[in-house]
């Protein structure tokens, strides 16, 4: 549902953007010049660096070198390497500096490369809601498919998924825009299990695979609409409290945009893989295909050296972002949550 939920207002919901916007800005000093800042920078998202360390100087030179590579330099240089070759001269840059940031590292045995990532799993989420062509201000969205995929950012690959079709409580028939944007059938709604049943399935999911216990992991999603908005409205529909272990969440399209240093106009799930070099795979706004596409953004952010991270978290049904500068934490344990009082 990606353009359809660019046209959501987040004041339908009683929801609000905090003025924070702590990971978004730079932080220059005047002292170092902007190849230096950007290494510093880079090096302050690891957790345990140590900028004072002469590596960083060198890593500095590098960068600032890279920054004057044409793009057919940056590609040779690339495939030299026997790196990607694919996306655009910015993103050729990144994946550069990235690899030469953790070689150098690992040569000087500092703790962590750019690439590690303090979550062992993350898991991408990507909601269709119910919806009309011109949806009335007070409409309320329901989830009709939840799916989920899984990356091991270990091996940078996708492990599994997850995916359940979901009957809707308040508007059991699906308007005809709804069906023909997201190919969810009348019959495949009728048939489903309401929310409630589906979000314990989804509990059990998360548990089999020992996330929150043995393994640190993190929700992601493309957007704040499908916490802050879809699954918000869903708990209120179906009387239970919105769950824990997803109350903070990564969004990719701000960590997209801050990695990349691009204007947020340019961080919609079609532009994202087109600047990647990559093309959509499956039908859009299939809730799957969606977030399989979503995962394959995550995955190349990470091969090029992004420490995605949570930014976005519910308190007291607000929107609210991370700063960078938080602690790190997975998510808790999921459990089923509770009934409303």
């Amino acid at each position: 549902m990606d353009e359809h939920k660019e046209n959501i207002q987040a004041e339908d919901v009683n929801v609000k953007m905090s003025n924070a916007r702590e990971e978004e800005k730079a932080k220059p000093c005047s002292r170092i010049c902007p190849a230096e800042e950007s290494a510093a920078q880079e090096s302050q998202s690891q957790p345990n660096s140590d900028f004072s360390h002469p590596v960083y100087k060198e890593i500095a030179l590098a960068n600032g070198h890279i920054n004057r590579m044409s793009k057919d330099e940056l590609r040779l240089k690339l495939a030299e390497l026997k790196l990607d070759t694919r996306g655009v001269k910015d993103v050729m840059k990144k994946r550069l500096k990235s690899h030469y940031k953790k070689q150098k590292l690992m040569q000087t045995a500092a703790e962590g490369g750019p690439t590690d990532t303090y979550y062992d799993y993350i898991c991408v989420v990507d909601f269709e809601a119910t919806c009309e062509e011109d949806n009335p201000s007070d409409f309320l969205h329901e989830i009709i498919e939840f799916p989920m995929v899984l990356i091991n950012t270990h091996n940078l690959e996708i492990v599994d998924s997850f995916q359940e079709y979901v009957k809707p409580e308040l508007n059991p028939k699906l308007s005809d825009f709804c069906v023909k944007l997201t190919g969810i059938t009348q019959k495949m709604v009728d048939e489903a299990d309401p929310f409630p049943a589906v979000m314990q399935r989804v509990v059990a999911w998360l548990q089999e695979r020992e996330l929150g216990t043995k393994y640190k992991y993190a929700i992601l999603t493309d957007g704040a609409w499908d916490m802050s908005k879809f699954l918000n409205i869903q708990c209120r529909i179906s009387r239970i409290r919105y769950p824990q272990f997803a109350k903070k969440w990564i969004n990719i399209r701000k960590s997209y945009g801050n990695f990349y240093k691009v204007p947020r106009t340019q961080t919609k799930l079609s532009t994202m893989l087109e600047k990647l070099g990559l093309k959509y795979e499956g039908r859009p706004h299939s809730g799957l295909d969606d977030s399989r596409n979503i995962a394959r953004i995550a995955l190349r952010m990470l091969q090029d050296g992004c420490q995605l991270r949570v930014n976005e978290r519910m308190h007291a049904g607000q929107l609210l972002s991370v700063p960078s500068s938080a602690p790190m934490e997975g998510a808790p344990p999921p459990h089923n949550p509770r009934s409303r009082d």
